[in-house]
């Protein structure tokens, strides 16, 4: 047999240390960097998501980790915790006062409310009035909402589509780095066979306390043609936890007076007080009441809110 025939046959059945050193790592390095080659095509265009995206971007504003531990040292209350990309209390995701507005939902929420507000006159038949709210938060501390309103007067009248309602709300900072976290609030009432309306608000809303909360509006309304009555309205609403994520107890307020083009400055008055709860039967579904009490001849005897919210 020649003699390089058995030089490799040689180096096949006793290969020298050295070779042995080196050929092990190359061909598993080798081996490594084919497969990190094999690519799914189905995901090769999808940049890796990361760790915070993936746990959050399916989650409900219950399901949310605190972004602040240190809130627990501040307040007991899990309602209390700061979450989402404005820092906000998770309370702030669900509407706690039927009258009274508190800063914005975290970008991406989607909730559904359904309002029944029955209208009780000093004088005349009550008036029930039904409202299918759709609401989203968007990003940079907006959020939009579209109101449809059904209205139906006394026992035998006819419910008649009463008005469609848009709504933008821009709030001025991430929560806590304004006093009372400023919201500005601007919506369009268009009227079925009445004037068209807008209106404006300023809503400021915290915590001042573990477990209460308080909110309150500052607004102004105006009919676009008709009478063009202005309104100018104060809402305030106070909250205190019972029971965390599941009940809380409180009251609200609702004061306006209002005049018409044709005689500014006479104003007709109206004062309305009263309890207010929330219960939270189910993490994404929280139910609202607030019968308020008319206070004074030109007041209506009562004005009664009940809201069922879902979060989707």
């Amino acid at each position: 047999m020649p003699p390089s025939d058995l030089d490799f046959r040689g180096i096949l059945l006793h290969p020298p240390m050295h070779r042995t050193t080196w050929t092990l790592p190359a061909l598993l390095a080798l081996a490594t960097t084919a497969a990190a080659q094999v690519v799914n095509p189905a995901t090769a265009q999808e940049p890796p998501k990361s760790a915070d995206e993936a746990s959050t971007d399916v989650l409900r504003s219950w399901q949310l980790p605190a972004i602040d531990v240190t809130a627990d040292d501040w307040s007991p209350y899990r309602e209390s915790d700061l979450i989402g990309s404005y820092g906000q209390p998770r309370w702030t995701s669900r509407r706690l006062f039927p009258t009274t507005r508190v800063y914005v939902l975290r970008e991406g929420q989607l909730d559904f409310e359904l309002w029944n507000r029955i209208k009780v006159p000093r004088e005349g038949a009550a008036t029930v009035e039904t409202q299918y709210e759709f609401e989203i938060g968007l990003p940079n501390r907006f959020q939009f909402d579209y109101y449809f309103v059904t209205e139906h007067s006394g026992s035998e009248g006819d419910t008649e589509i009463s008005e469609q309602k848009y709504e933008v709300r821009y709030a001025l900072a991430d929560w806590g780095k304004i006093p009372w976290n400023p919201t500005l609030y601007a919506e369009w009432a268009s009227v079925s066979g009445g004037p068209d309306r807008f209106e404006g608000k300023l809503l400021l809303g915290d915590e001042v306390a573990p477990g209460w909360k308080v909110g309150t509006n500052l607004v102004w309304e105006r009919e676009v043609s008709g009478d063009l009555t202005n309104q100018y309205e104060l809402t305030m609403g106070v909250s205190r936890t019972i029971i965390d994520e599941k009940f809380s107890l409180g009251g609200e307020l609702k004061t306006s007076i209002e005049d018409v083009h044709g005689d500014r400055g006479d104003y007709a008055k109206s004062l309305e007080v009263g309890p207010s709860l929330q219960w939270r039967p189910l993490p994404n579904l929280h139910i609202d009441l607030a019968p308020l009490i008319g206070i004074g001849g030109e007041s209506r005897q009562a004005d009664i809110y009940a809201v069922l919210g879902w979060e989707f």
